[in-house]
C-alpha cells in the first residue's frame, strides 16, 4: 500500500494515449489526399480502422506497473524463469504468487495459465511460454509465438477481461529475432480484434527502451493511422501474414480432398466435367457383390460341410482370380530367352495307309478340345482300355 497521500507507481490504463490519437493531428491533413490516391491503388489487408487503433496503445515502461484486468508475464515450462519482466513481477505481486504457481504444475510452450494478481495492481496474471528459436525450426517457433499471443487472448476473452496488458514475449534468453516475433505479435492481436474486438477495450504492449524503435516501425503495418499510412505500409509488409487469424500458413501442410488423386480445385473445367461421368459401371465389379460370410464358408471347409456346389463355386472364383493374376503377369523377361513357345493348330496327314503289320498311332492334344476324326486314330485313353 502507498502512504496517504504518496503518488502511486502504478499507471491506470485509461490515462495512457491510444496508438490512434498518436497520429491525430496529421490525419485531419492528410487524409482529403489519401482517399484520392487510395482509389487508384490496392488496399492493405490490414485496413485503416480508428475504432481498433484506439484499443491499442504502446507504452514504454514495466509491464507489472500497469493498473488493468490482466497482465501477461513470460517465463520458462517451470514459471521460474529469471528475467526483467518475471523479476518485477514477482516483486511486486508478493510472496503469495510463488505459492499459486506451484498449484499449476508447469506450463507447456504456446499455452497460457492464470492466476491472481495478489499485490500489484492488475486483478490477474496470465503466464505464458515462449518458444526457443532454432533457425532450422522456424516454423514450428512462429506457430508456438503465435499460440502464446491467441492463448493469452482467448483466456482474456474467455474470463471476460475488458484490459490486457503484453510484455514482449520472446525474451533475448530464447534467441527469437525480435523483428520477426513483433509481426506475429502484431498482426495476431490485429486479427483477434477485428473478430472479438467488442469484448476487449484496450491493449497495452509495454515495451523497453531496445523494442521501442522496432514496434514504432512495424505498427503502422497492422495498425494504420491513416489512408495514406495504409498506402505507404503496404509495401513493406512481410509475404507471410498468416490466415484470417494471423496464424503463419505452411502451404505444404494444408489438407487438399478432391474428388479423384491428381485433381486440381483451381481448374473450374474440370468440376464441371465431373458431373458428366458414366456412373453405370458402378456395382459391376466382383468386389461390389454381394457374397456370403466369407468366416462361415471357411469354418464349413474346415468342417467338411461344404456342399458340392459351393466348393465347385469356390474352385472356379480360385481359378478366376489366378487367372487374373497370370496375364497381367509381366513374362516378357522369359519370353526374350524362347525357351517356350506357343504352337498353333495341329494337323495330321496319314500316309501309307497299306501296312504289314498293324500299328497304333497315339494322338495326345493337351489343353485343346479340338479332336481329329481318323479311323486310324486312336487317343490314349482308348489304348489303355483295349489293353
Amino acid at each position: 500500500m502507498d502512504p496517504l497521500g504518496a503518488p502511486s507507481q502504478f499507471v491506470d490504463v485509461d490515462t495512457l494515449v491510444s496508438w490512434g490519437d498518436s497520429y491525430e493531428d496529421e490525419v485531419n491533413s492528410s487524409d482529403s489526399t489519401a482517399e484520392a490516391f487510395q482509389e487508384d491503388s490496392n488496399r492493405s489487408p490490414f485496413l485503416y480502422n480508428r475504432d481498433i487503433n484506439g484499443k491499442v496503445v504502446l507504452w514504454k515502461g514495466d509491464v507489472a506497473l500497469l493498473n488493468c484486468t490482466a497482465i501477461v508475464n513470460t517465463s520458462n515450462e517451470s514459471l521460474t524463469d529469471k528475467n526483467p519482466v518475471s523479476e518485477s513481477i514477482f516483486m511486486l505481486a508478493g510472496p503469495d504468487l510463488k505459492e499459486d504457481l506451484q498449484k499449476l504444475k508447469g506450463c507447456r510452450t504456446g499455452e497460457a495459465k492464470l492466476t491472481k494478481g495478489f499485490n500489484l495492481a492488475a486483478r490477474f496474471i496470465i503466464h505464458t511460454v515462449g518458444p526457443k528459436y532454432k533457425s532450422r525450426y522456424r516454423t514450428a517457433a512462429e506457430s508456438s509465438l503465435y499460440s502464446c499471443y491467441r492463448n493469452v487472448l482467448q483466456l482474456a476473452k474467455e474470463q471476460s477481461m475488458s484490459s490486457v496488458g503484453f510484455c514482449v514475449i520472446n525474451s533475448a534468453k530464447r534467441g527469437y529475432p525480435l523483428e520477426d516475433a513483433t509481426h506475429i505479435a502484431l498482426r495476431t492481436v490485429r486479427r483477434f480484434l477485428e473478430i472479438h474486438g467488442e469484448t476487449i477495450e484496450k491493449v497495452v504492449f509495454a515495451i523497453s527502451e531496445l523494442e521501442e524503435a522496432t514496434y514504432q516501425k512495424l505498427l503502422p503495418l497492422y495498425f494504420p493511422r491513416s489512408l495514406k499510412e495504409e498506402s505507404q505500409s503496404l509495401p513493406s509488409l512481410p509475404a507471410d501474414i498468416g490466415n484470417a487469424e494471423g496464424e503463419p500458413v505452411v502451404p505444404e501442410r494444408q489438407i487438399r480432398i478432391s474428388e479423384k488423386p491428381g485433381a486440381s480445385e483451381d481448374h473450374e473445367e474440370d468440376e464441371d466435367e465431373g458431373l458428366g461421368v458414366d456412373l453405370s459401371f458402378i456395382g459391376s465389379h466382383a468386389f461390389a457383390r454381394m457374397e456370403g460370410d466369407i468366416d462361415k464358408q471357411r469354418k464349413l471347409i474346415l468342417q467338411g460341410q461344404l456342399s458340392e456346389a459351393a466348393l465347385q463355386k469356390q474352385h472356379q472364383r480360385n481359378y478366376n482370380r489366378w487367372l487374373c493374376q497370370a496375364r497381367s503377369e509381366d513374362l516378357s523377361d522369359i519370353a526374350s530367352l524362347k525357351a517356350l513357345y506357343q504352337t498353333g493348330p495341329l494337323v495330321f496327314y496319314p500316309c501309307n495307309g497299306s501296312h504289314r503289320r498293324e500299328g497304333i498311332c497315339i494322338g495326345v492334344f493337351p489343353h485343346t478340345d479340338q479332336r481329329i476324326q481318323s479311323p486310324g486314330l486312336r487317343l490314349p485313353e482308348e489304348t489303355l482300355r483295349c489293353r
